[in-house]
């Protein structure tokens, strides 16, 4: 049996699935505050007097990170860092207490000028007297020689040992400088409140005899063990967006093209599958200011939701962005696009009486009936709704799977199917896919799908590898693992096959070894390195991915 739990930003919901089937489900209200409690509120709900020993595995996605970011309640974290020449840090929106200073390591992974180690006490010492507890150090190029972050990291700890210090070739290996410190201080940021929430989980789950593994998923739709994600943990940032895009794979026929339109109850999130393939953000995800290298897909949350608070505006209505608690058919406080869709009879959930009262009172603010006020309020909801999906074609179209994906189709993209899960979806979706000439698809289980995505989505994990035969070399970029390399004519066939042995590697020590046959190769490519007319080395990359999927134990709602 597997379980998934969802905690979204309205409910937190729960699934509990036994070959293939969904058997239970359950919906809790959220308390951001106590998301443990709402996690386990809705775990218990659907776990009943199962016995304990047959759940097989657990998966949670979790808006923890997110809360933390979004409500500035993360700790406070001073950078330390090195751009070296040509690099105007002033520009960087990263926010906090920076420092900088001079040394640099080119993009070979050479010393090209010594670390200046009394600039690094300086920052030390201030950093300290501020009362810092948490420190990132990131050099640029550091993933390609890590000893200027490794310096940096033993000069902080000798003023005081009691900081924790994040280095930026452990947090990313990807190129961008910039995205790897902004990624570095976030976790640092992040990394102890999340051990904390992770030690709760696991122990609340204990304490109900429940011995299966739990997962937590990410925002790239992939699941890592609990324990190893509390080193990854804004990982798990936007994994409500992942969760579901994964639900709409596993709902959906294989292979079809879709907009995906999740509608909760505050906000709508979009995302858009190729072929059956979620289109990943090729640069990493946007975390409020901070430019990151967090592998995600490419989504977009937009305010508004079945719950979005409703105004009077001059002879119109405008919605959201706030939610001023549930919709008024549920007895909440005001009008909401879901009491215009039950006037409407768009969906049958609710109290039409309150729902009707809800529309007249709009109504009267605006100088029409009941249910003229019901259609502007839907009708604004779809516009803006197309509005945003149109809008994120736009980013779509840049990103380069995107690209490759029209070419290969010698089209424009024109997708199949619009999506819709989550609660408001049944009654606003239909009806924009129509606009866009796309079937509106609305899953037997469209208000659960969340949470079904998480459960049955398997692990992801990618690894770009990087040999210099002339320096005698490699490195992994993702955790800045560096090793020898002895002969002299290693070819782009050894680097593929180390690569795919590394990833192997990486798997099993994550506890993810039995996907590790799913790791295909993304990208490789051979430069010769020239000098005198003779090539003198070959830099390699080679990328390899175990990627987003679904686990063969899941048979149903076409996904398989």
């Amino acid at each position: 049996m597997l379980i998934g739990i969802d905690v979204g930003g309205t409910t937190t919901d729960a699934v509990l699935i036994d070959e293939g089937r969904i058997i239970k489900k359950s919906k809790v209200p959220t308390d951001h505050d106590h998301l443990l409690e709402c996690l386990m509120d809705a775990l218990d709900e659907v776990v009943g007097e199962i016995p304990p020993e047959k759940i097989e595995r657990v998966v949670l996605s979790t808006t923890l990170i997110t809360n933390l970011i979004a409500e500035g309640k993360t700790d406070p974290v001073a950078l330390i860092m090195e751009p070296g020449p040509g690099m105007n840090p002033d520009g960087y929106a990263l926010g906090g207490e920076v420092h900088i200073v001079r040394g640099a390591i080119d993009y070979r992974g050479r010393e090209i000028q010594p670390l200046d180690e009394d600039q690094v006490k300086e920052a030390a010492a201030k950093i300290a007297d501020r009362g810092y507890k948490k420190v990132a150090v990131a050099s640029k190029f550091g993933q390609r020689n890590p000893s200027h972050e490794e310096r940096m990291r033993e000069i902080v700890l000798r003023t005081n040992p009691e900081i924790a210090v994040e280095m930026g070739h452990r947090a990313s290996g990807r190129l961008n400088f910039p995205r790897r410190a902004a990624t570095t201080m976030l976790k640092a940021a992040t990394q102890e409140r999340y051990r904390r929430f992770a030690e709760e989980i696991a122990k609340a789950v204990s304490r109900r005899k429940i011995e299966a593994p739990i997962y937590v998923l990410k925002a790239d739709g992939g699941t890592l063990p609990l324990a190893t994600s509390v080193d990854h943990p804004v990982e798990t940032i936007f994994s409500g967006p992942a969760a579901s895009t994964m639900g709409v794979l596993a709902l959906t026929p294989p292979g079809q093209t879709s907009v995906v339109v999740d509608i909760g109850g505050t906000t709508t999130d979009l995302a858009l599958i190729l072929d059956g393939v979620p289109l990943i953000s090729s640069e990493g995800a946007r975390v409020d200011s901070y430019l990151t290298h967090i592998r995600a897909f490419a989504v977009k949350s937009v305010a508004l939701g079945g719950d979005s608070r409703v105004r009077a505006e001059g002879q119109t209505v405008t919605l959201g962005p706030d939610r001023a608690g549930p919709a008024f058919c549920f007895g909440g406080p005001q009008p909401t696009p879901t009491d215009a869709m039950r006037v409407m009879n768009l969906i049958s959930i609710g109290d039409r009486v309150l729902a009707e009262e809800a529309m007249e009172k709009l109504g009267r603010e605006i100088g029409c009936s009941a249910g003229e006020a019901a259609q502007k309020v839907v009708d604004a909801a779809v516009e803006k709704l197309l509005s945003e999906i149109n809008g994120m074609f736009l980013a779509w179209e840049l990103e380069p799977a995107y690209r490759v994906w029209e070419i290969l189709q010698k089209e424009k993209i024109r997708p199949q199917n619009v999506v819709g899960v989550g609660g408001g979806s049944l009654g606003l979706v239909p009806l924009v896919a129509e606009l866009l000439g796309a079937e509106g698809i609305i899953p037997e289980e469209a208000t659960v799908a969340n949470a079904i995505g998480a459960a049955v989505a398997r692990p992801t994990l990618t690894l770009t590898f990087r040999a210099d035969t002339e320096r005698g070399f490699y490195t992994v970029a993702e955790d800045g693992t560096t090793g020898e390399i002895r002969d002299k004519k290693f070819g782009q066939k050894e680097a593929e096959e180390m690569a795919r042995k590394l990833i192997v590697e990486g798997a099993e020590r994550m506890g993810i070894g039995e996907y590790a046959s799913q790791a295909e190769v993304t990208s490789s490519e051979v430069f010769n390195m020239v000098r005198g007319w003779a090539t003198t080395g070959r830099i390699l990359d080679v990328g390899m991915q175990i990627p987003a999927g679904l686990i063969p134990e899941w048979t149903g709602g076409g996904g398989r």
